[in-house]
């Protein structure tokens, strides 16, 4: 299974993609309706939905799977309770399958036959989503939820957040112990640290600062650097995150500490709790579909 993209809502979308193009250093894919599709160098259609609405919220976060998989996670996902409903995929690359609604309100979509396009050339482009992390009212439940009803794996826990894996990345998602269900940050992988950092170089020539970062976080051992975007999210420049084992023994948050007045390997950056956490609430979750059997 991988993470594939996230489809967000929001008013001035036109504008957020002129940003995301222009000067985070997405590629424009297609815009199919009100919808923006942006794409990074690797092989998936789109890595960003941006969808004209009045309000902003998240309408979906899309993983592809085999067709065995599929019907794994159908059958765990009915087991469990959970609210889901089969998906045709409208946006682009189309697929099938289920999209399933967490107890916080997270809506996951799985999907089987999407198609994927050829890479294109960009050192500066991301290659693709590394990962998506929500806030959470219960990041513990919510973390042993997804182990039991999709099959993901709880790859480490710290006094912040719940890190899950799908594959064999450290982490494709992340409950944050935030005390509400929202999205946290989306994370786009870039092709190595220089490309990392010259993406802050481009955001400083724009006189954007970013709200953490340059670092390197504990677990996933992933280079970092988080901005506020002007449309409200908090996206991420991110590099190298660990490949783990499936014996890969999760740690505790005790195992997880840093000396006094540092917050992540390096210790070099600062960071803006106050910004990042008003932007952390900005995009809720919102089902605009009703629940049906998954054999339908």
């Amino acid at each position: 299974m991988k993470l594939r993209s996230i489809e967000l809502a929001m008013p001035g979308a036109a504008d957020a993609a002129a940003f995301m193009t222009d000067i985070w250093g997405m590629a424009p894919a297609d815009v199919v309706g009100n919808i923006h599709y942006l794409r990074g160098s690797g092989s998936f259609p789109y890595l960003v939905a941006l969808e004209e609405s009045a309000d902003s919220y998240v309408r979906s976060t899309t993983f592809v799977c085999t067709a065995d998989r599929l019907e794994q996670l159908k059958r765990a996902v009915s087991a469990a309770g959970l609210t889901a409903a089969p998906a045709t995929s409208d946006d682009l690359g189309g697929g099938h399958g289920i999209i399933v609604e967490l107890a916080e309100g997270e809506l996951l979509r799985f999907l089987v036959d999407a198609a994927e396009v050829a890479p294109i050339e960009g050192h500066d482009l991301p290659v693709k989503l590394t990962h998506v992390v929500f806030n959470s009212a219960d990041a513990e439940a919510t973390g042993h939820l997804v182990q039991d009803a999709l099959g993901f794996r709880v790859s480490d826990r710290t006094k912040g957040m719940v890190f899950v894996r799908c594959n064999d990345s450290h982490h494709s998602t992340a409950f944050a112990r935030a005390g509400f269900a929202s999205l946290n940050h989306i994370a786009f992988e870039m092709e190595d640290l220089d490309a990392v950092m010259r993406g802050i170089g481009r955001l400083r020539d724009q006189d954007m600062a970013p709200a953490w970062g340059p670092g390197r976080h504990g677990p996933g051992a992933n280079v970092f650097a988080y901005f506020i975007a002007p449309f409200g999210p908090v996206i991420e420049f991110s590099t190298a995150v660990n490949k783990v084992p499936d014996d890969y023994q999760a740690g505790a948050p005790e195992d997880w500490t840093w000396p006094e007045k540092r917050i992540d390997q390096w210790g070099m950056s600062d960071k803006d709790f106050g910004g990042l956490r008003a932007a952390e609430e900005k995009f809720r979750h919102r089902r605009d579909w009703e629940a049906a059997p998954l054999d339908a």
